[in-house]
């Protein structure tokens, strides 16, 4: 199930982009992990210790081992993780990335990596970009299907504007000989 590269062990991530383990699972966008630990049915809240500091992770519950202690493999933003029980069977926690930049190889270092050249990325709509992202790669989406026709980029469209304005400008030179490049 694990690649080999340089001595380590890499495995394929999950459908969410994470790790299965034995004792909990985790799964990752670009922004945010979310990690599930299973517990006995009908946990309650005030059993559970869940500490997120920016770089270290300790899930359990009282009195029992932690089934997570460790430092985080990247910092997150404390104050804008939380941690809630779904289904009265799991713990799940949302941890917001420092990094949104960045895909994780691991939750807490020292457990199995990933493959992140396997990881397969959220789809993103042109909508939730901004601005300035958004006209850049539309303009490369024009320009991709441009080529693809034979057809002038949004560039070479440009420079043929300006010669042909430039050229009805200047009548008397000869431009019979001009190569565009």
């Amino acid at each position: 199930m694990g690649l080999k590269e340089k001595g380590c062990v890499f495995s394929v991530p999950n459908k969410g982009n994470g790790l299965d383990l034995e004792k909990y699972s985790w799964t990752q966008t670009l922004q945010e992990v979310t990690v599930y630990v299973p517990v006995p049915s009908g946990t309650r809240s005030r059993f559970v210790v869940c500490e997120i500091k920016k770089n270290h992770l300790k899930v359990g519950l009282k009195g029992q081992p932690h089934v997570i202690d460790g430092e985080l493999f990247q910092a997150v933003k404390p104050d804008d993780c939380y941690w809630s029980i779904e289904d009265n069977s799991s713990i799940s926690i949302l941890l917001t990335k420092h990094n949104q930049m960045e895909w994780w190889k691991s939750l807490v270092k020292g457990d199995p990596e990933i493959d992140t050249q396997k990881v397969e990325p959220e789809n993103s709509k042109l909508s939730d970009l901004d601005p300035e992202t958004r006209q850049t790669v539309e303009k490369m989406m024009f320009d991709q299907r441009q080529k693809a026709m034979g057809l002038p980029t949004s560039d070479e469209l440009q420079k043929q504007e300006i010669l042909k304005k430039f050229m009805s400008e200047h009548p008397d030179m000869d431009f019979s000989r001009a190569k565009l490049m």
